[in-house]
């Protein structure tokens, strides 16, 4: 006897598991981590605790600077070097503490607080500093209001942005060396046309995908139902 053959009942995915994964997946695009922390992420094993590295990191930076040490020379790598020490190795962990949802911010606040304190030690221009922290806010916001809509950046874009990390580093060793200035205002050149270019170019084609979308919905709710039963009859002719 033939039988019909049964299809095979896709499972139906864990609610729990799915709200955890989006939640990870979020916060970790919120990070804006680059190529040099994913590149170590995964041998640093288990990895610290993420809200308490960065609060540490946040802090010390916040110390430096009240202290005075931020001098013109190779201690201005200092605050670089201390970020990199204690956030790099928070990079595995899978932010779904009950706290984690507070590391972005505070990383966030470290990168700003570290350019900053960098860049007033370095009499780098301060319109400079100011335009290089609105380029990576405003990369952050997109970030940030994609995801809320289940539209997620590609993952070419957190590389090609170098992250947090190489941000810091670059900004680091040009204060070190005494070329803070220009090494700023190219760095800040690149972020603003990546990240302007990216972010344009994604919503100009959200914008026309949803319109052609509308377009067809409307032109479905328009036929006659007469126009519907013969395009229908052709349909399962040519079948």
């Amino acid at each position: 006897m033939i039988t019909q053959p049964q299809a095979m009942a896709t499972p139906t995915p864990d609610p729990d598991e799915e709200r955890r994964r989006i939640q990870t997946a979020r916060l970790l695009a919120y990070r804006d981590d680059g190529p040099l922390a994913n590149a170590l992420a995964g041998k640093l094993g288990r990895g610290l605790p993420p809200v308490a590295g960065t609060l540490v990191a946040l802090l010390l930076v916040a110390a430096f600077v009240v202290a005075g040490v931020l001098q013109p020379g190779p201690v201005l790598l200092l605050p670089v070097v201390t970020t990199l020490l204690l956030v790099l190795p928070t990079t595995p962990r899978d932010h779904l503490g009950r706290f984690d949802w507070l590391t972005p911010p505070l990383l966030r606040a470290a990168e700003f607080l570290t350019m900053i304190a960098i860049g007033l030690a370095a009499d780098a221009p301060k319109w400079l500093l100011f335009v290089l922290v609105y380029v990576v806010g405003y990369h952050t916001y997109d970030t940030v209001y994609r995801t809320r809509q289940s539209i997620w950046p590609p993952a070419w874009v957190f590389h090609a942005g170098l992250g947090w990390e190489l941000r810091l580093l670059i900004i680091g060793v040009g204060a070190a060396l005494g070329v803070l200035t220009p090494v700023l205002a190219v760095l800040t050149a690149y972020l603003f046309v990546l990240f302007a270019v990216e972010s344009v170019t994604s919503w100009v084609r959200l914008d026309k995908a949803s319109a052609q979308a509308g377009a067809d919905a409307e032109q479905d709710l328009e036929a006659s139902p007469e126009d519907q039963l013969e395009q229908a009859t052709g349909e399962a002719d040519k079948g």
